[in-house]
């Protein structure tokens, strides 16, 4: 009979194994690219079988929507706190301009490697829409962070889902700006003026 340690340092090793695999994973994705890195090759970063690869992870776009999915879930979820925990909006929005350094901290290395598997993941409707999921939850934090500054009586009457749009698209172009010229410019201090302009642009 298997003992309830026993069980725990198997569910241990498992999570060590899983994470193995992640990180050898964005290593070799960065390095190399999407399109270079088999699965051959994350086995041999992470120093898994192929057996222990697949039990955790059925093919490497699914390694690669994971990695992605854990980098935008907690900026969503950074997001979501600040919006709960600010008087009003336009305080929200100033908050969110103070985590612009964190945000391209940590996107350094990943763009480009997000940029080759979107381009990719074009070809198959599956992936593609679990790809831009993340991003309409950001739309959906921003929408409702609008229509709250509407209701409050901070922010004019705008549409809350184009605003949102507008939000999202200036952030994520921002990042393609600054992975593909690191050095052209101060885009923390970019990203900062650029969302307090949209803001004034919507404030009462």
């Amino acid at each position: 009979m298997i003992s309830t340690e026993d069980i725990l340092a198997i569910q241990k090793r498992s999570e060590v194994t899983h994470s193995q695999i992640l990180e050898a994973a964005l290593n070799c994705f960065s390095k190399y690219g999407y399109d270079a890195s088999g699965v051959a090759e994350i086995c041999e970063a992470s120093r898994v079988s192929k057996g222990g690869f697949y039990h955790h992870f059925p093919s490497k776009q699914a390694v690669f929507l994971c990695l992605m999915h854990d980098w935008l879930d907690g900026l969503e979820t950074t997001l979501s706190v600040i919006a709960k925990e600010s008087g009003t909006v336009p305080e929200a929005f100033t908050k969110m301009v103070e985590m612009t350094q964190e945000i391209f901290t940590s996107a350094s290395g990943k763009i480009p490697m997000f940029l080759e598997f979107w381009i990719q993941a074009r070809r198959d409707p599956i992936v593609w829409e679990a790809t831009v999921e993340p991003y309409k939850h950001y739309q959906s934090i921003f929408a409702n962070l609008i229509n709250r500054g509407i209701q409050e009586g901070t922010l004019q009457t705008v549409d809350p889902e184009n605003g949102a749009r507008i939000i999202v698209a200036f952030a994520v172009g921002l990042l393609l700006q600054g992975a593909l010229e690191p050095d052209a410019t101060n885009w923390t201090g970019v990203a900062g003026e650029g969302i307090q302009m949209l803001v004034k642009g919507m404030k009462k």
